[in-house]
């Protein structure tokens, strides 16, 4: 899956959530439409990124939030191994998380540790994983959405 810009890939990955939980992604009430998938992009305070359905999935969308959680350009993301965003300690835990989303279609309050560009180890908080699926219900890979702080999990504002 490679969407032709970010607003496709930010339709697809609310739409998705929306098939999974029967609401949108979190944003502010007061914005709708192209300015709603522009805030997902740019200003949401969660991180927001998805993977394709390759052999070794590799990242095809990251909104701003995730490429500072990372320390990653997006040209040096985009197309990198989704394996490598947890360190080879983390990766099992990751994986049986990515287990759980294909088998039951989403999962929810996730916690646990992630690395940067530089080998630093993160925490994310209340992560959410859901399967990608599209308009005709074909499978494009699978989204996460997690907070990078304890402290504002669930706030979004104006």
């Amino acid at each position: 899956m490679s969407p032709n810009n970010e607003y496709t890939a930010v339709q697809l990955l609310d739409d998705a959530y929306r098939h999974w939980t029967g609401q949108g992604l979190p944003a502010p009430e007061s914005i709708t439409g192209t300015e709603r998938l522009h805030w997902l992009h740019e200003h949401a305070p969660y991180s927001l990124l998805a993977h394709g359905t390759e052999d070794d999935p590799r990242f095809f969308f990251a909104n701003k939030q995730t490429l500072a959680c990372f320390k990653y350009d997006l040209s040096q993301f985009l197309g990198m191994p989704s394996k490598f965003s947890a360190s080879p300690l983390d990766r099992a835990m990751r994986q049986t998380l990515l287990e759980q989303v294909t088998a039951n279609g989403i999962a929810h309050g996730y916690s646990g540790w992630r690395v940067d560009r530089d080998g630093n180890s993160f925490m994310i908080y209340e992560g959410k994983v859901w399967t990608l699926i599209d308009e005709h219900g074909e499978h494009r890979g699978q989204a996460a959405l997690f907070w990078p702080d304890a402290e504002r999990v669930g706030r979004v504002s104006d």
